[in-house]
């Protein structure tokens, strides 16, 4: 059975072996540009690709496998590149001795001097809300439009961008932190804030 944990505080926290004077010397907003590019790039290409292929061509097997490689480039590309450097954060599973799986959930810690920019951090969070929506809207438009061969295609890439969606918001709320008691406190405390307003009212 799988188990959710935060990673053991004597574990070494990613990028101390970074060379911090080469990251303090870049001025640009944009301290890696590739990285950001990369991140919006396969994403954007699958979704652009899978919106065109009826209309550019009927080989369906070609603009499969086309998509389906470039979601896994994303998918790699998201969970091991761009979320470390844009904004420090990253996630995986590992197994131990005991052959228990564990996730793991690291973010870099706040005296860190590699602080992530502001555009980064707009760039990632941005790209990787936005194109899970649109994955689950063509997974329901694919459904209601009977075109059911394009299914395993959209589920396929719902999936593989809900995980590293969920990966990053786990880093950055906190590896033990429960989601669903996270918007349960949140919504209670909206509701009492708006209940003690209607009070306070004429």
């Amino acid at each position: 059975m799988m188990r959710l944990d935060s990673q053991e505080a004597d574990t070494p926290l990613f990028g101390d072996d970074d060379d911090d004077a080469t990251a303090l010397k870049r001025k640009s907003k944009i301290k890696h540009p590739l990285a950001t590019f990369l991140h919006l790039f396969f994403r954007t290409t699958a979704t652009i690709v899978y919106l065109l292929c009826e209309i550019l061509s009927s080989s369906f097997i070609f603009y499969m496998v086309t998509i389906i490689l470039l979601l896994s480039c994303d998918f790699w590309t998201v969970k091991n590149v761009s979320g470390r450097l844009m904004v420090g954060l990253r996630w995986w599973n590992q197994v131990d001795d005991d052959g228990k799986s564990h996730w793991v959930f690291e973010s870099r810690p706040a005296t860190s001097k590699k602080v992530a920019t502001n555009s980064e951090s707009r760039i990632f969070w941005l790209g990787l809300v936005v194109c899970p929506v649109l994955w689950v809207i063509f997974v329901f438009s694919t459904l209601f439009s009977f075109n059911f061969k394009w299914l395993g295609v959209v589920i396929m890439g719902g999936a593989l961008q809900w995980a590293n969606l969920y990966g990053y918001v786990r880093c950055k709320v906190g590896g033990k932190t429960d989601l669903r008691r996270l918007a349960t406190d949140y919504l209670g405390s909206q509701f009492f804030k708006r209940a003690m307003a209607k009070q306070q009212g004429p």
